[in-house]
């Protein structure tokens, strides 16, 4: 949908009195995305400079103030995880970005992947000769440097034998070393295994209250 004049008119004057792209975008009923593409080269006035600076500095204040207690919550939540938590962790990732007909998991994501490797490795012993890796990168990437990455995430060496599937266009988003496609040999027994520890996960699933009022 095009803005219309006075809507731009009126982001770029909120701006120039320091308001920030969150109030911008609330005030004038438009995306965050499209308040900051029309106030973004718009300068703020002296009047208001001052203002807008302390502001921005109180909110990266408040950010990390915010983020140290996240962070140790997280620590006193969970202090360390067993083997247990480790295959309910694998299971769940694949759940969300496995296949259903080979073990076959992709991501773009360096630390999903990792995990699912480690965990691959260490806790249901598969062997490195048993891991297939490919990779689906765009044509302007350079494929040295994504070989590179990858190895240095899965800790198995690729090279110029490794699959890389070329996608037409350019890099996009988290894609800046593409994507990484881990793929296990005779891995069907395994498979079973993780969509079996899905299954039961599911099971365990605390009811809503009205599964409950169903099976009283």
């Amino acid at each position: 949908m095009r803005l219309s004049s006075e809507t731009i008119n009126k982001i770029q004057s909120l701006r120039t009195k320091g308001r920030s792209v969150p109030e911008i975008s609330r005030i004038c009923k438009v995306s965050k995305s499209t308040a900051l593409r029309h106030a973004n080269k718009v300068e703020i006035l002296p009047d208001y400079y001052q203002r807008w600076m302390e502001r921005r500095n109180s909110s990266k204040i408040i950010s990390k103030r915010n983020w140290d207690i996240a962070i140790k919550e997280a620590n006193s939540l969970i202090d360390s995880i067993n083997i247990k938590d480790w295959i309910l962790i694998v299971a769940s990732l694949y759940w969300a970005e496995g296949s259903k007909k080979d073990l076959s998991f992709s991501n773009t994501d360096p630390r999903m992947v990792k995990v699912f490797v480690s965990v691959l490795r260490n806790i249901f012993d598969i062997k490195e000769e048993d891991f297939k890796i490919s990779l689906r990168i765009y044509e302007d990437l350079n494929k040295n440097h994504c070989l590179k990455y990858w190895s240095n995430v899965v800790g198995i060496k690729l090279d110029k034998k490794t699959t890389i599937n070329i996608l037409k266009g350019f890099k996009k988003g988290k894609l800046q070393y593409g994507m990484c496609r881990i793929r296990i040999k005779k891995g069907g027994l395994l498979l079973k295994k993780i969509f079996s520890v899905i299954n039961k996960i599911n099971d365990l699933c605390p009811r809503s209250s009205t599964d409950r009022t169903m099976h009283s």
